[in-house]
């Protein structure tokens, strides 16, 4: 996508044109080579790069011997889908501002990469903070960087995201 669809995007959204400046969120291309990784607890596909694939194949096998379940809720997502999930809750009513408190804007987020994953585990709903609470938290903590995998977004990020327990990014090595 060319600067200028962005900046169209944008403008279709609502989303202002300074987005990111303050505080500062880098852009991120959209992986050009992907590899399916299984079907997310939702039952849709999902897809990493192919390094961050093996990565997640071999951290969800070390959690399971360990007695801990990794399930993916979301991988790879197109500045397109990015645009959609948006433009969805703007026709639900609710205003770009809030919305980007939650979503950040086509571009800008981490599973544009293939290298991102929210994971999520039984017993708890995806995508909150009760999250950290949870076995598979802790074990991510102890254990994801073994894999190359850290958590974006704590509490207080310098980025200004919420505080997401469940986003796990590998940085491409």
């Amino acid at each position: 996508m060319t600067t200028a669809d962005l900046a169209d995007l944008f403008t279709e959204l609502g989303i202002p044109a300074d987005y990111g400046n303050a505080p500062p969120l880098p852009s991120y291309a959209e992986a050009t080579e992907l590899t399916e990784i299984g079907a997310n607890i939702m039952g849709r596909m999902q897809q990493l790069t192919p390094a961050s694939a093996d990565a997640w194949r071999a951290m969800s096998q070390a959690a399971a011997a360990d007695k801990v379940t990794l399930l993916a809720v979301s991988g790879f997502r197109s500045i397109d889908y990015q645009a959609m999930l948006i433009r969805r809750k703007l026709n639900n009513g609710e205003r770009i501002d809030d919305i980007l408190k939650i979503n950040v804007a086509p571009g800008f987020s981490q599973h544009h990469t293939g290298n991102a994953m929210d994971i999520a585990t039984p017993g708890y709903k995806p995508l909150l903070e009760e999250f950290d609470e949870s076995p598979a938290f802790q074990w991510l903590q102890a254990h994801a960087a073994d894999f190359g995998f850290s958590m974006s977004y704590p509490r207080g990020n310098p980025e200004g995201v919420i505080y997401e327990p469940w986003h796990w990014y590998r940085a491409d090595t």
